[in-house]
């Protein structure tokens, strides 16, 4: 860590930011907008999310194994009225038009029997799907979150965790974002406002630590 980004990690430190919070016992994988529209260079909205997807793959397998609940997200409008605001704010949405390639899940993601798909039609993996109710339901309190992009969807789904009541643990080598800028202050604000920042490897100790 530089002087300079030492100094301010101090600073939320010193104005009461950045409190612990603990994973629970039952944990959820989220994996959000995990498509090709994230992954194809040839995208518009291409986040050179290669390496991160190859680190949800890993968390996902380790999941299933241990009956870790897996729950992905996609995007896909009729007309876009669906998504009314964001729709109209952000143009590059029209690439998730229902039947686009760009709305798929890659190959290495494809959803497993067991697996739970919503699909979504704003920046968070709660606001108007059933994740919140399902989680209550299955006795969910953590929730693992991964995908695209880390200053957009991820840093909504895990402010909108906090505040439904579960643990939010953003993997950080399983997101990525258009630019590292972005990716790592987006990274830094969750961690000092809204969740904890682990990497793959803390992921797996989390799901290891809740198999029977």
């Amino acid at each position: 860590m530089t002087a300079e980004k030492a100094d301010l990690a101090g600073d939320y430190v010193s104005a009461g930011f950045g409190g612990g919070l603990e994973p629970g016992h039952r944990p959820a994988l989220l994996l959000v907008d995990m498509v090709m529209a994230y992954l194809d260079p040839a995208s518009p909205l291409y986040a050179h999310g290669e390496a991160a997807l190859a680190q949800a793959v890993r968390l996902a397998e380790a999941a299933r194994a241990a009956g870790v609940p897996v729950i992905l997200t996609n995007v896909s409008f009729v007309d876009g009225s669906e998504g009314g605001m964001f729709f109209r704010k952000v143009p590059g949405l029209r690439n998730f038009m229902e039947g686009s390639a760009l709305g798929a899940f890659p190959e290495s993601l494809t959803p497993q029997p067991g697996d739970r798909v919503l699909t979504k039609f704003y920046p968070s993996a709660f606001f108007g799907t059933a994740l919140a109710s399902m989680l209550v339901a299955e006795r969910v309190d953590t929730l693992l979150i991964c995908g695209y992009s880390t200053s957009g969807c991820i840093r909504a789904s895990a402010l909108d965790a906090l505040c439904h009541g579960f643990v939010p643990l953003v993997v950080a080598d399983a997101c990525a974002d258009r630019d590292p800028r972005p990716h790592e202050a987006n990274l830094f604000d969750i961690r000092a406002k809204i969740g904890e920042v682990i990497d793959a490897q803390a992921a797996l100790g989390v799901i290891a630590a809740a198999a029977p």
